[in-house]
């Protein structure tokens, strides 16, 4: 299908600033173009164009501009384009309305109820997709055994796809459906997007409300079983609407492409490369598939350029462009993930893991309390960086271009306002002089007071002298290089890869300056760049093949018994794949399919999609291959260990097949003896100074020449750095090979050097990351391995915090009084080979669940720990009254559970299994509780959680080898200081507003938790020391539930509200709460007695606290101020969730509508999985209106949510804020409080209060009404508020598996 002989064939990326053409030319020559994509006075559109101006070049035939383009010469056109990307990002798609089942209507407004950004008060959140909701009456329920409902009506049972049997309690009402879509038609509304639950299964409804949709002249109707047929809810209503919403504008687009030819290209191929990295026919493209059009074709470009199926050596793509980078990797397959976000919208479709971080060309420079910062603002394309002439700000392209690694003379000149002149030297050097004088200011203002005050840490004796322009510049270009390695490592490391053992493949226009740099930062030896890599997403096109994909449901276990079936739908969906590949015009002989199954261990939400290539079919697996060996194996690559005992569920099936039409480049350079010349010679700066640098054009080097660094290389796409000590080799093919020498030796002293400060942060920060992956990959628990419950640290020899990952707040500062405990406690006790656990309130503990285990880091010839690291995760039970350990009644610490205060678990390198499993057991012993009901999970996330801290100490080892013990101590205080500063700078801020305004510098507040207890706060600031008192006297005594806070969450609290109010990310440690001082009077509820209970402390009081900071600094309003905790179980099943709410109102902002807030950030279970797996139906799940409070700026709404329960079961509900309401602030009114409802099967309505455990039996519903968020400012007249508007690109630029991850564990 791809021999088109003596025809013109097209590959073309049209992104969003330029177009790349790639074309094959009827001689077997091949040409490439770029143009800019958007160019109204020259041309309508730029792919057309670009055709236009290679035939007539070609040909010498005239083409005129304003005719349709003749197609007799074209054999095929192959696209991947930005269109669909752009009108989510700017959410300019075509108006949509969703059609959802009844009581769910906020469903995807509400999503996963989890904020992206955990510090941004205002909660800034992309909006929904579509403008009106129609709440479809009818409702479909799976049909459970040991289901007691009091139904006398029969229902109608079907038989789902999966083989589940459900029950339709309501027909849909197509009469009154009709009613509602006749009413939005006439609204001007023509694309519906349909979500029922339950339909990825049974789709019937779906199809009726469709088929009217359609009748009624509604153009584009997408349904939810139709776009992506996968259980979950929430991501296949984001999927549908997308579809609803983007699709219409990609045919729009085709239209106006199709116009520019004659016949419309009727005769011609015309293919579209999906998110997958497979194309498509132009006619069956679609908006959820056609998100990552234009990167795939750049991953399939490098993936085939650049993987040798002789030496098998994995490439990591980086694809740095202006405003971000682009990371993915390829080992023989292509990489899919089946769930990942764009623009704030989750997405339910195959597409490549390609993982977007904010660092690019165009990435801003920015100097703050001492740190070197680059991105995530960009300037954009306009203004663009400084050196374009249009008054922008500094950016990575200055930095390279102050250095002499871009050379003006090698651009055209496009720039300034009349897009006339060349780059500018100039500019950039005024405001990098600027900047440097900024930052010498910082750096002599800050030698003077170590010069006056002795410091603290002895280490730090003092601080480097000034730096010069080119200094400033270099060490921005080193902070953004660790930036882009850093999701470089995790990509890698996440799934059991060692990074150095990968090539590097770069391409987009900026990568070839920061190449050898990245490459040799993570340890690999060689980079590939391909001639084409300026166009290397067009190039991929003209590679890639066909692909058409199927997929369906499924709900069999992986055994015997069910082979039959699975062979069977498995060969239907590959005659599917092959009939539809032969109706397109290949032959049996170009198609071939790939059969995969979405398997998860049963009981577990770790699903991996696995290929059985490789492990042949046998006796004991199905025809298609051994997909239980391939599954684990994997699993065990991938997480560490398997669960042998555990039946494997087959979630999905899935069927990928291929018609291979890609090219193949049939142009070969000649081989020529010659030594390369370069055009000329420059001065480059690099670590060594200035050093001279020749400058080579590509397309003069001959094949196979060497060129050793320092050079430069340039092509009419690009510029190749290669740096001292590294090596370019021209293959034979044209393309640069560069090999990448070891560092210089370059010696780092324990003095301040601002760079290193940014460097180390990133190192440390890197640190604690891979500490996660480890206990995430190795853990068997849910709540850890998935729903990513935990927190890992490294401390200083002190036990001051270093650096924590990920940010769960509620962890945040008590970690540290962890560790500065155990080394009280235990001192020279410790021993190389210790491992210590402890989760008691008195220890630094959170509540009980939460185990802590701590590693000291020991170094040859120190008698003290120089480091430790420490994990700390929530285990589901750790024994106690209730199963959970979280019970709603406990009066005394030993309810809750096991306890440890200084527990050896390892003891000279030895796991001390016996005496831990005696200690989980011990609350058996007190009456009514029992010892841990899940010892075996115990075990194993305690072993992951020692697995963890071990990698840690490795890596603290690492980088105590590369330099040395004196400096990487020293950082660890720089770094300290530098949070110490960022507080300071904010409490000197608020202290002169404060004056100014008051003439006080003295704040208080005072707020209640429903039982009357009050919490009271009075803050002292110093103004020229940018210091704090907080001090907490008159707030009421230890209470005789279990709301008492130990001292570590009220430390976790000031943390997270500091963090707020600085308003910039900075390195979360110890020096955060240097400059406070913390009174907290001894038997209150924020510093109880020992044996108090305190699991209500955690999850609510934690909550109070910062609304009483927040209150004091007039930051915002309340938020909902609970974390309304819900759990229900029996003997056979156990559930908790806590519940979203409203978020208070700011200045300049609306409270967002049901979200979690401030101290929690959970995840709520999806209504279809919560149906699937526990004995309940979810009746309704949306916002409560005018719950939130009015004002100039008002209130998030709370939710409302039913849960009718179909067996008995014992409910526990732990909230707050059912008494006193959110408060308002600055004259906007209170939120609403909350309410707790059980509506028996009788008919009779009971308040439950705000803490209780209760029986319920099969008809009982309980009714949750969450709390508002409180106003902000007096509403003025009748004018609605406006909430602040920002620019999506600015706001959600990251995505793939890395950012998904670090999304999830920030969302617990």
């Amino acid at each position: 299908m791809a021999e088109t002989k003596g025809k013109f064939d097209f590959a073309i990326d049209r992104g969003g600033t330029f177009t790349d053409v790639f074309a094959r030319l009827p001689d077997g020559r091949e040409r490439v173009l770029k143009l800019l994509s958007s160019d109204p006075q020259n041309y309508k559109d730029a792919p057309t164009e670009g055709i236009r101006r290679v035939l007539e070049e070609e040909t010498g035939q005239v083409f005129p501009r304003e005719q349709p383009v003749d197609t007799s010469l074209i054999g095929w056109i192959r696209m991947g384009t930005t269109v669909a990307t752009n009108a989510l990002l700017e959410r300019k798609g075509e108006r949509t309305a969703l059609l959802v089942t009844k009581g769910f209507k906020d469903l995807l407004h509400i999503g996963t109820q989890a904020r992206p950004k955990l510090f941004d008060l205002e909660v800034a959140m992309p909006d929904v997709l579509y403008e009106e909701v129609i709440e479809v009456d009818e409702r479909v329920v799976l049909q459970k055994d040991g289901c007691q409902l009091p139904r006398n009506d029969p229902k109608r049972t079907v038989t789902g796809g999966t083989g589940d049997t459900l029950e339709v309690w309501k027909e849909v009402d197509l009469e009154q459906v009709e009613k509602d879509l006749r009413g939005i038609l006439s609204h001007g509304i023509t694309s519906v997007a349909v979500l029922l639950l339950h339909s990825y299964t049974w789709p019937e409804h779906e199809k009726a409300v469709g088929a009217l949709a359609r009748r009624l002249g509604f153009t584009q109707v997408s349904l939810s079983s139709e776009v992506m047929p996968m259980v979950r809810a929430v991501p296949r209503g984001y999927t549908v609407c997308a579809d609803a919403y983007l699709t219409p504008k990609i045919h729009q687009y085709l239209k106006g492409f199709t116009s520019g030819f004659k016949g419309g290209l009727k005769d011609v191929d015309v293919l579209f490369m999906q998110s997958d990295g497979g194309l498509t026919p132009m006619e069956q493209f679609c908006g959820s598939r056609a998100i990552l059009s234009g990167p795939a074709g750049g991953v399939v470009g490098y993936a085939i350029t650049s993987y040798s199926q002789m030496e098998k050596k994995p490439v990591i793509g980086f694809d740095m462009g202006g405003t971000s980078t682009d990371v993915s990797r390829y080992a023989g397959q292509y990489e899919h993930v089946f769930e990942a976000t764009t623009a704030g919208v989750t997405l339910q479709a195959p597409q490549l893991d390609i993982n977007t971080v904010a660092a690019g060309g165009g990435s801003r420079l920015f100097f703050r309390s001492g740190m070197f910062v680059v991105g995530p603002e960009s300037a954009g394309a306009h203004p663009g960086p400084a050196c374009y002439r249009k008054g922008g700000p500094l950016t990575v392209t200055d930095a390279n271009l102050a250095l002499g690694r871009l050379l003006p003379t090698f651009f055209p000149k496009i720039f300034g306002p009349a897009e006339d002149e060349p780059l500018s030297l100039g500019e950039t050097m005024k405001q990098f002089h600027h900047l440097t004088d900024e930052i010498n200011h910082f750096l002599s203002l800050n030698q003077s007071q170590v010069g006056e005050n002795k410091p603290q840490n002895n280490v730090v004796s003092n601080i480097q002298s000034e730096m010069s322009v080119e200094e400033v510049a270099m060490g921005f270009i080193r902070v953004a290089n660790e930036a882009m390695c850093r999701p470089i490592r995790a990509l890698t490391q996440a799934k059991g890869h060692d990074t150095s053992q990968h090539v590097l493949a770069c391409f987009g226009g900026a990568g070839g300056q920061h190449a050898c740099a990245i490459a040799r930062a993570l340890g690999m030896k060689t980079v590939f760049i391909h001639k084409y890599s300026g166009v290397l997403s067009a190039y991929g096109l003209a590679l890639a093949d066909v692909v058409e994909e199927v997929q369906e449901p499924c709900s069999l276990k992986y055994e015997q018994q069910s082979f039959g079936e699975l062979d069977c739908r498995m060969d239907q969906l590959s005659k599917r794949c092959s009939d539809t590949l032969g109706s397109r015009g290949f032959n049996s002989g170009q198609i071939t399919t790939e059969i995969f199954l979405h398997l998860r261990y049963d009981g577990t939400d770790c699903a991996l999609m696995v290929t059985a290539d490789g492990y042949p079919g046998n006796p004991q697996s199905c025809r298609a291959g051994d997909f239980r060996a391939a599954f684990t194996k994997r699993y065990k690559k991938e997480f560490g260990f398997t669960i042998p005992d555990r039946p494997i569920v087959v979630d999905d099936i899935r069927v990928r097949g291929c018609g291979k039409s890609g090219i193949t480049s049939a142009y070969k350079p000649k081989m020529e003896h010659r030594q390369a010349k370069p055009v000329m010679t420059t001065k480059c700066y690099f670590e060594e100074g200035y050093l001279e640098t020749s400058v080579y054009l590509w397309e003069e080097l001959p094949c196979g020449v060497s060129i050793r660094g320092p050079a430069i290389i340039i092509d009419k796409n690009s510029t190749i750095l290669v740096e001292p000590s590294c090596e370019a080799h021209l293959t034979n093919k044209g393309d640069v090979c560069l090999t990448v020498g070891s560092d210089h030796n370059f010696i780092l002293g324990t003095k301040l050097n601002t760079v290193q400060l940014s460097i180390f942060s990133h190192r440390f920060m890197s640190i604690a990351e891979q500490m996660g992956r480890v206990l995430q990959r190795t853990s068997i628990s849910t709540n850890i391995k998935e729903r990513l419950d935990f927190s890992c640290a490294v401390f200083g020899p002190d036990g001051g915090l270093v650096s924590n990952a990920p940010h769960i707040p509620v962890h945040l500062g008590a970690m540290q009084e962890t560790v500065q405990y155990q080394i009280r406690a235990l001192g020279s006790k410790l021993k190389d080979g210790d491992v210590i656990l402890s989760n008691h309130p008195c220890a630094g503990g959170s509540h009980l669940p939460d185990l802590t285990v701590i590693t000291p880091v020991f170094r040859k010839g120190v008698n003290d720990p120089v480091f430790f690291v420490a994990s700390r995760g929530h285990h589901a039970d750790i024994g106690g009254i209730t199963p959970g350990s979280m019970p709603p009644h406990s009066t005394s610490l030993q309810q809750e559970g096991a306890v440890f205060i200084s527990f050896k678990l390892v003891s000279g390198g030895v796991f001390q299994e016996e005496a831990v499993t005696e200690a989980l057991m011990a609350p058996a012993q007190y009456p009514g509780s029992s010892g841990t009901r899940n010892l075996h999970d115990n075990l194993s996330d305690l072993r992951a959680q020692v697995a963890a801290n071990q990698r840690g100490s490795q890596l603290v080892g690492e980088l105590i080898d590369t330099y040395g013990l004196a400096v990487v101590q020293a950082y660890m205080g720089h770094i300290q200081s530098n949070a110490e500063l960022a507080v300071r700078d904010m409490l000197r801020e608020f202290a002169q507003q404060r004056r100014e305004q008051t003439g006080s510098l003295e704040v208080e507040s005072e707020d209640f938790m429903d039982d009357g207890s009050p919490i009271r706060l009075r803050v002292q600031i110093d103004e020229e020391e940018g210091s704090a008192v907080f001090d907490f006297t008159g707030t009421g005594t230890e209470v005789w539930g279990n709301c008492n806070a130990p001292r570590a969450i009220t430390l976790s609290a000031l943390i997270y509200c500091l963090r707020c109010m600085v308003g910039q990310d900075i390195p979360l440690n110890q020096g955060c709460l240097k400059p406070i001082s913390v009174i907290i009077p001894p038997g209150s509820i924020l510093q109880p007695s020992q044996n108090a209970a305190v699991v209500g402390g955690n999850v609510l009081t934690s909550q109070r606290v910062v609304d009483v900071i927040f209150k004091a600094f007039e930051v915002c309003a309340a938020s909902q101020g609970c974390m309304n905790n819900i759990s229900f179980g029996s003997e056979k099943v156990g559930y908790y969730e806590t519940v979203a709410g409203g978020a208070g109102a700011g200045p300049g902002w609306n409270g967002r509508s049901g979200v979690h807030s401030h101290m929690t950030n959970t995840r709520i279970t999806d209504p279809e999985i919560l149906e699937k797996r526990y004995p309940v139906i979810l009746e309704h799940f949306s916002l409560r209106p005018d719950s939130g409070g009015a004002g100039q700026h008002c209130g998030g709404d709370g939710v409302i949510r039913r849960l009718l329960f179909r067996s008995e079961v014992v409910l526990s509900v732990l909230t707050e804020r059912r008494v006193t309401r959110p408060y308002g602030l600055k004259g906007g009114e209170d939120g609403a409080a909350g309410l707790n409802l059980l509506h028996r099967a009788d008919g009779r309505v009971l308040n439950l209060g705000a803490k209780t455990s209760v029986s319920l039996q099969p008809g009982d519903m309980f009714c949750l009404y969450t709390p508002g968020g409180g106003g902000y400012g007096r509403e003025e007249g009748n004018r609605t508020p406006e909430a602040k508007r920002r620019r999506l690109y600015e706001t959600f630029p990251e995505r793939g598996s890395v950012f998904e991850y670090r999304l999830a564990q920030e969302g617990v």
